[in-house]
């Protein structure tokens, strides 16, 4: 069972399988923005929408927090453009 955390604390969204973990999607908070810098999923799980919940997560994380988002991470910029379409 895949499990998604956001970890404010340290600007990031991680993915687990149990307790082991398999993904993560950094930002970098700059005032009233979260840039997204990283997203990455080890070999083993990836082509499951593993990224893109972890960006989905950082997105709804950031709405909450009446954040701008900006990406830095070409993956996130690709979810972030299909969203506001």
């Amino acid at each position: 069972m895949i499990r998604i955390k956001f970890i404010k604390k340290e600007n990031r969204a991680v993915a687990y399988d149990n307790e082991i973990e398999i993904g993560q999607c950094e930002f970098k908070e700059l005032e009233n923005t979260w840039n997204i810098i990283h997203t990455v999923v080890d070999s083993r799980y990836q082509g499951k929408g593993i990224a893109k919940t972890l960006v989905k997560c950082i997105i709804e994380n950031s709405e909450k927090g009446n954040k701008n988002l900006i990406a830095e991470c070409s993956y996130a910029k690709k979810v972030l453009e299909k969203q506001s379409e």
